[in-house]
C-alpha cells in the first residue's frame, strides 16, 4: 500500500481558495492567512495514514478552516468592543494595481471574486454562526450538510442561519447595488456593469476633484443629504470616533482634514473591488477610502486609516501616476 499520501502540490493548492473564504468571514488579511496556516498546521500534523484516510482533503481543510474562522469571530466581537473608535475591515488593492508578486495577499485573495467594501461591512452585523453559514452556502456555495459539520448544528439549522444572514443584507442600510438580494450569491448580484462601473469610476473622480479645490459646495452636491462617513484609526492616528453624518457635516470634516494635511496626494485606487480614493503623504499611504454610491451621490465613505491595516498599500502597490 502507498504511504505517499494525498499529492502535496494540490493541497498547497488549496491554500489561495482558503485564503479568499478566511477574509470573507474576518475582514482581516493577517488573521486569515493565520487561520489558513493553522489548518495546514493541523493537516501536516497528522500521520501519512492519517492523511490517505480523508477522501475529499480540500473539504478537510475548509471544515478545519471554517471552525478555526468561528472560533475567531466569536473572540473577534469581543476584542472590538475594546477597539478604538469604528473598526472596519481592511481594504485590499485590485490584482492589476498590485506589482507585488504572486505572494501577495491582493492576488490569494482573488479580488476579481471579492465582496465590496459595503458587503463587508454588513457581514460584520450578523452573528459568528451566520456569517459562516451565509458566505460558505451563498458565496462558495457549500452545501448545508457540509456546514453544519462547522457550525456543529443540523442542516435544517445552518438554512435558517443563512436565511437570516439574508435578511440582515436585504434590510440593511448599504447603498443600492452593493448588497445582494436574497438568495442571489453575493459576488455575482454586487457586480456593477461596466456602465455602472465608468459612472461610480466618474462620481469617485469628482469627488476627489472637489476634495482637492476645498470646494466645499461641490462636496455638498456630490454627497447625499443623508450621508454617513466611518473612519477606522484604531486609535493610533487621529479619526472620527462616532460616524459623520449629513452630507454638509461630511464636507466640512473632509475640507478641515485636508486643510490639517499638507502635500496630501489622493490617487484614484480600486478598492475591493469598487473605485476608491488613496491618500498618500510623503510617499506613505495614510487613508484609504471606500464609498457606497447610489442615484449619482455618495451615500457612504468608509475611510481607514489605522496603519495595520494598510500594509499592504504601502508596499509600492501604487501603478502610474495620480489622475
Amino acid at each position: 500500500m502507498s504511504t505517499s499520501g494525498p499529492d502535496p502540490r494540490a493541497i498547497f493548492g488549496e491554500r489561495r481558495r482558503l485564503i479568499a473564504l478566511a477574509y470573507r468571514l474576518l475582514g482581516s488579511v493577517a488573521e486569515a492567512e493565520d487561520a489558513v496556516q493553522e489548518a495546514y498546521a493541523r493537516w501536516y500534523a497528522m500521520s501519512p495514514r492519517q492523511q490517505e484516510a480523508v477522501e475529499a482533503p480540500g473539504a478537510w481543510l475548509t471544515t478545519v478552516a471554517g471552525r478555526i474562522c468561528l472560533d475567531l469571530l466569536g473572540s473577534a466581537r469581543v476584542r472590538r468592543e475594546r477597539y478604538v473608535g469604528a473598526w472596519l475591515p481592511e481594504p485590499l488593492p485590485d490584482r492589476t494595481e498590485w506589482t507585488g508578486g504572486p505572494e501577495d495577499p491582493a492576488d490569494r485573495v482573488a479580488l476579481h471574486e471579492s465582496v465590496s467594501m459595503a458587503f463587508l461591512v454588513v457581514l460584520e452585523s450578523m452573528t459568528p454562526a451566520e456569517r459562516v453559514a451565509f458566505v460558505l452556502h451563498d458565496v462558495f456555495r457549500y452545501p448545508f450538510a457540509e456546514i453544519a459539520e462547522i457550525v456543529a448544528r443540523s442542516p435544517a439549522a445552518c438554512r435558517q442561519l443563512a436565511a437570516s444572514a439574508r435578511r440582515r443584507v436585504r434590510t440593511a442600510h448599504a447603498p443600492a447595488g452593493a448588497t445582494a438580494t436574497s438568495t442571489a450569491a453575493p459576488t455575482a448580484a454586487t457586480a456593477p456593469t461596466a456602465a455602472t462601473a465608468a459612472g461610480q469610476a466618474d462620481l469617485v473622480r469628482h469627488f476627489k476633484e472637489a476634495w482637492e479645490a476645498r470646494d466645499i459646495k461641490a462636496l455638498v452636491g456630490l454627497l447625499d443629504p443623508d450621508a454617513t462617513m466611518v473612519a477606522d484609526g484604531g486609535g493610533l492616528v487621529g479619526a472620527a470616533l462616532r460616524p459623520v453624518e449629513g452630507g454638509e457635516r461630511i464636507a466640512q470634516y473632509l475640507i478641515h482634514m485636508a486643510a490639517k494635511a499638507p502635500g496630501l496626494t489622493l490617487l484614484e485606487r480600486t478598492v475591493n473591488g469598487r473605485p476608491g480614493l488613496v491618500a498618500r503623504q510623503a510617499g506613505t499611504t495614510v487613508t484609504v477610502a471606500a464609498f457606497g454610491l447610489a442615484a449619482d451621490r455618495v451615500t457612504h465613505v468608509w475611510a481607514v486609516r489605522n496603519p495595520e491595516k494598510l500594509r499592504a498599500w504601502n508596499r509600492d502597490t501604487a501603478r502610474g501616476v495620480a489622475r
